[in-house]
């Protein structure tokens, strides 16, 4: 009996183990980071709280293009990509995004705390793959830009919140 105990305690281990690897990364790309890709894993970091959903957009690595609006960039032909996903309760923060190939390209983190699917300046939260301080002003291409080869390209992205009238930044708080 003691021995049965212990294989489905090993056994309810595992079963949690593996959904639990299946649940660490969201959005409905998620499928693309098991090994698949070209894909993007973007580790997030520094939410300032749990709430909302995240979304992460991919855009063309060029100035008139990054951050264009959605239906412009589709109707021209232009790659667009955007996924989202609920913020997790607990644990790390990852999602997934597929890129269609390994290429340069840009890429916006953004947390929708209210979810209104509106940026709210003044209370969500966004980030880029440089982890450079976005600031009061529309992030710059270069500091959104990011090589993805032909497996998962692994980042980390650093939220960023409004940091009174500087903008942007990242919060002084542990990881």
């Amino acid at each position: 009996m003691k021995y049965r105990f212990v294989g489905f305690a090993l056994a309810s281990v595992g079963l949690a183990m593996s959904v639990g690897v299946n649940a660490r990364v969201g959005g409905q790309d998620a499928p693309a980071c098991d090994g698949s890709g070209p894909a993007i894993e973007a580790k997030i970091v520094g939410l300032k709280d749990r709430s909302g959903r995240m979304k992460l957009e991919l855009y063309p690595a060029t100035e008139e293009d990054f951050l264009a609006d959605d239906s412009i960039l589709i109707a021209a032909g232009k790659v667009f990509h955007r996924v989202w996903a609920p913020v997790p309760q607990e644990g790390p923060v990852t999602l997934c995004i597929k890129v269609p190939k390994p290429g340069h390209y840009a890429l916006f983190f953004t947390h929708d705390r209210d979810g209104k699917n509106k940026f709210n300046f003044w209370r969500d939260g966004g980030g880029v793959p440089s982890n450079v301080r976005i600031g009061a002003a529309r992030p710059k291409l270069a500091t959104a830009t990011i090589e993805v080869g032909e497996g998962i390209t692994v980042t980390t992205i650093k939220a960023q919140y409004l940091r009174g009238l500087s903008g942007l930044g990242p919060l002084n708080k542990a990881e």
